[in-house]
């Protein structure tokens, strides 16, 4: 499999920019913050923890808390894994084989296509960006073949945002049942949507054969708790996905499990203080990208905590964003780190986040540059 672009330049500059401004997660809190939220028996419960292995499928009340989150499900529809980046990893492994074919969107999240490719056929299907990144069924439809096994989803979507409208997900429901197919649904950034009145079911819900990743990494704003899972129906196939994790990660960590269990318990809390901080950022990137409407092109995201302008500066994106972290300290992700493999990307585009308190500064520092550079 080719290099992961997108972590190989988070290696260089994540923990070395200033203003990390292309941050895919909400912001995070101390554990102290988060042990407040506790109740005296599940601090306990952390505190006195016997640091020995874990259930591989996750512990049964972690498990029970997922499956809170679903409206159909119960424990036995919940397989655990080490983040989300796992999960993805064992499903495309287990689902596909050589001489299956798979069909994704696109852009999507790098993992989600490269490691299909590495077992079977993958075709990728584009967003329609000069349509408000539409999602086109009937373009969807046309990618499929009679190997056809699996489409691979993510909304919101990362990096531009978008949620499609209730009817052409059931649009796309419907064309699975049709084929048969497995729907696997990456729903990370479910829950921070800017119009609640826009948020769609989860697939494990409502598809027989639908797959639903989650995390706690992003809209719960706790990456450094590595605790992910794939919901499904399919009890069969979870425990396919059970013991392929025998192979990886084995189990998760139990101080991870009890602390997303406490953070479970206060989900309610957590995302309504998520979703205002999304809100008020895009408020306050209204207002920079109006004042620099000549350099940029912006959209508000549907959903999650990333979005991805347009650049129309001198010197293309690439450049840009180069000098921008190499002179002023300010990350972005550029267009080239959302290559694809299977279908042409925008080359002048570039990823900003809005889920994190440190967006005042960050701009600041980005229109001294902007201004200190002769660009406004």
């Amino acid at each position: 499999m080719r290099d992961f672009a997108l972590e190989v330049y988070f290696s260089k500059w994540e923990f070395k920019a200033k203003y990390h401004m292309t941050a895919s997660d909400a912001e995070s809190m101390p554990l102290s913050t988060l042990r407040a939220m506790a109740s005296e028996e599940d601090k306990s419960g952390f505190d006195e923890l016997w640091l020995g292995y874990t259930e591989t499928r996750g512990s049964a009340d972690l498990r029970r808390a997922i499956a809170a989150t679903y409206e159909t499900l119960g424990p036995d529809n919940i397989q655990s894994f080490s983040g989300a980046e796992e999960g993805i990893y064992a499903a495309m492994r287990v689902l596909l084989a050589p001489g299956d074919h798979s069909v994704i969107i696109v852009p999507n999240y790098q993992a989600a296509e490269t490691i299909p490719l590495d077992v079977a056929a993958v075709t990728g299907v584009p967003l329609r960006e000069h349509e408000g990144w539409r999602l086109d069924l009937q373009a969807l439809e046309s990618a499929l073949r009679p190997n056809t096994k699996l489409i691979s989803i993510n909304f919101p979507n990362n990096p531009t945002g978008v949620v499609p409208n209730r009817e052409t997900f059931d649009g796309l429901i419907d064309l699975c049942r049709r084929r048969d197919l497995y729907l696997f649904s990456d729903e990370v950034y479910r829950m921070l949507e800017v119009d609640e009145t826009r948020r769609l079911p989860q697939v494990a819900d409502i598809y027989e054969r639908g797959l639903s990743l989650n995390v706690m990494s992003k809209a719960y704003g706790l990456p450094g708790l590595r605790i992910g899972w794939i919901a499904s129906r399919d009890v069969d196939l979870l425990q396919r996905l059970d013991r392929y994790r025998h192979y990886l990660s084995i189990c998760s960590a139990g101080p991870s499990e009890r602390l997303a269990l406490i953070a479970l318990k206060a989900r309610d809390r957590i995302l309504a203080r998520n979703r205002a901080l999304v809100r008020q950022n895009l408020d306050t990137l209204d207002a920079f990208f109006a004042e620099f409407a000549h350099l940029f092109e912006w959209r508000r995201p549907d959903g999650g905590c990333v979005a991805f302008p347009r650049y129309l500066g001198p010197g293309g994106v690439e450049t840009f964003c180069q000098r921008l972290v190499e002179e002023a300290g300010v990350l972005l992700l550029p267009a080239s780190l959302y290559r694809s493999e299977l279908s042409p990307t925008p080359a002048d585009r570039f990823r900003i986040g809005c889920g994190r308190t440190n967006l005042g500064p960050g701009l600041e520092a980005l229109r001294r540059f902007l201004q200190d550079g002769g660009y406004a």
